[in-house]
């Protein structure tokens, strides 16, 4: 059965009796409900509505469920007068009367209500028609009268939710979205990572069978630094930067050599000074004769004239 907090399909007021019809004959018992469902609390009767609609009615602050199994009320629903009837347990609550079980009343006086408001949630499959309610078995007699306009608070609730909902997926679908970006952003980080990784693998030179290659480039570094330091086929450095044997022989020999050119250059050769004089007056360094004597080759040095 349907609950107030069903969304409406159909609002309206009615004047309505009540009744109970459980085929005892009393009171104006007519049989069992039409529907075929026993005689119950909330087994309303109306006079053209679908068998097993449901709804729910307010009354003076209050409210109750219902579903349609009867047929009913019949002349007093002439002239669209009272177009519904509760069940009498259903009445007697709403108007804080009693009901009598044993005589199937309700005590109290008051056996009509007027302008009871009632909410169709659902329209049910059974015999009977939709819309505005007509007297009972006088279709053409449409009680236009009895249908209103659904108040918008009660529909106010079901959009409510509605929203909510769509908020709801709205989120989820914001939420997988900035997923998928993350995960996409991730994923072309780590593709750049890779990328920028073979990039620098790619610089590197492969390293040869053996692992030699490394080694000879050393060598051939070595190798270029020992010549730049070679003076005349001796190694005067080694590859720890250090003096070689060689090296430091030549640095040894260098100032040696110095100080004989100096020697010479300074040194007048002149005959008192080499010895006795021929017979031509000229020292024995100047014995030879011609620019390739060495008496000569020391004064062209000197800037001397030949002897």
């Amino acid at each position: 059965m349907s609950n107030e907090n069903d969304t409406p399909i159909q609002y309206g007021k009615v004047d309505a009796t009540y009744f109970w019809d459980d085929g005892s004959g009393m009171q104006g018992d007519t049989g069992l409900p039409a529907s075929g469902e026993p005689m119950q609390k909330g087994l309303f009767s109306s006079p053209s509505w679908p068998l097993g609609t449901e709804g729910y009615i307010e009354y003076e602050g209050q409210t109750a469920e219902f579903f349609i199994g009867d047929r009913g009320p019949g002349a007093p629903s002439n002239g669209c007068d009272v177009l519904m009837d509760l069940d009498g347990k259903t009445f007697a609550e709403l108007t804080g009367q009693t009901w009598d079980a044993e005589n199937y009343l309700v005590t109290g006086g008051n056996g009509h209500l007027y302008d009871v408001e009632y909410y169709i949630t659902e329209w049910g499959d059974g015999a009977g028609e939709e819309g505005a309610p007509h007297p009972f078995q006088q279709p053409g007699n449409k009680c236009e009268d009895a249908v209103s306009e659904i108040p918008e608070d009660k529909l106010e609730e079901e959009d409510s939710e509605e929203e909510a909902d769509a908020d709801t997926q709205s989120e989820d679908a914001e939420d997988t979205e900035d997923t998928e970006g993350e995960d996409a952003e991730g994923s072309e980080e780590e593709g750049s990572e890779e990328r920028s990784e073979g990039s620098k693998n790619s610089e590197e030179p492969a390293p040869a069978a053996g692992g030699d290659e490394p080694e000879e480039e050393e060598e051939s570094g070595v190798t270029a630094e020992t010549a730049a330091n070679d003076v005349s086929g001796f190694q005067l450095t080694g590859a720890d930067g250090g003096l070689a044997g060689g090296g430091i022989l030549i640095l040894a020999i260098i100032p040696a050599i110095l100080l004989a050119v100096g020697f010479a250059w300074f040194r007048r050769p002149a005959g008192a000074h080499a010895g006795d004089a021929d017979t031509e007056g000229k020292g024995l360094m100047a014995d030879s004769e011609g620019k390739h004597g060495f008496g000569s080759l020391l004064d062209r040095f000197r800037g001397g004239k030949d002897n």
